[in-house]
């Protein structure tokens, strides 16, 4: 239907006096009808009247002490009935949303998110089946482009954007040097940056989280790494060094939440652990969904109750 005609049943307040023709049809009576709505019965004969006028056609005739619906009005009663029962179906389905027993959460992250974000969402889809979920994980580049372009519900950042986006505090993200377990530098006790810088390298791709933080690193104390290597993701880098190729400065989830892997290690190198944090994010004016809010509801709950547990195992 095009825009004009559906102007021309909207501008008269056509949704409640709707509600008016109905309740008449089913009573047989205006006074019927007034008495159910607790509207005087010449305001329901003023809405059933410019109702009429917009339809074009007369919708009721009176036999006796009973007003009946004609032809117009017949056709009108069955659209009525779609009507309502189409409000009925949207509030349903709004009332799900709210409840969180339907509706739907596309949750992207970085490389290195994917390490931890499957975990969180299988407690948040054990709390709420109905909600379907979706995980896209991609590098910085195309995280912050789908951000831009507002493409997800949510979105989780090491490095979250520095302009037009509400973040929120996820929890530590800590930053450390992997090396092989038979690295010369494994084992030894507070390691100089310094020495880092002779060492081969091995870089994420450009415009990566994870290169941010070590160039940073490196242009903070004037120092150059020797990049041996420049690799696209986190697992690419952590097999290149099980494989001798070289160090490289990765977060600490790369072994994932709990678990150690003999062959790597992390290298006892002064300054490190580097501060770093994990964010949701989204952008400025958007309206975040219930299923995207209960979920940063359940992480925060979540991930606290984790924290707690490794202090108490510490």
């Amino acid at each position: 239907m095009s825009a004009s005609r559906i102007r021309r049943y909207l501008r008269h307040g056509t949704a409640s006096q709707l509600m008016v023709f109905d309740s008449i049809v089913r009573f047989g009576s205006f006074s019927r009808a007034a008495e159910e709505l607790h509207m005087a019965q010449p305001t329901v004969s003023a809405q059933v009247k410019k109702l009429s006028e917009t339809m074009g056609l007369p919708l009721f005739e009176q036999i006796g002490k009973r007003v009946y619906p004609t032809q117009a009005g017949l056709h009108l009663q069955q659209a009525c009935a779609e009507v309502f029962d189409a409000f009925e179906r949207l509030d349903e389905a709004l009332a799900g949303l709210r409840d969180l027993t339907v509706g739907r959460l596309q949750l992207a992250v970085s490389t290195t998110g994917k390490y931890f974000a499957p975990r969180l969402l299988a407690g948040f889809n054990q709390r709420y089946p109905g909600v379907e979920i979706s995980l896209q994980i991609h590098n910085r580049r195309t995280l912050l482009e789908r951000f831009a372009e507002n493409v997800d519900d949510l979105y989780i950042f090491a490095n979250p954007p520095e302009s037009n986006a509400v973040t929120q505090l996820i929890q530590p993200n800590p930053m450390v040097v992997f090396a092989r377990s038979d690295h010369p530098l494994a084992g030894q006790r507070r390691i100089r940056f310094e020495q880092l810088e002779s060492e081969p390298f091995l870089m994420r791709e450009a415009g990566s989280g994870t290169r941010m933080v070590a160039e940073r690193e490196f242009a903070r104390r004037g120092l150059r790494p020797t990049v041996r290597m420049e690799l696209s993701t986190n697992e690419a880098v952590k097999q290149a060094i099980l494989a001798g190729l070289g160090i490289s400065i990765l977060s600490r989830y790369t072994l994932g939440l709990d678990t150690e892997q003999r062959r790597l290690v992390t290298l006892d190198v002064e300054g490190f652990p580097l501060e770093s944090n994990w964010y949701f994010a989204y952008p400025v004016g958007k309206r975040v969904q219930p299923p995207a809010r209960a979920f940063m509801d359940f992480v925060r709950a979540e991930v606290g109750v984790l924290t707690e547990d490794r202090r108490l195992a510490a």
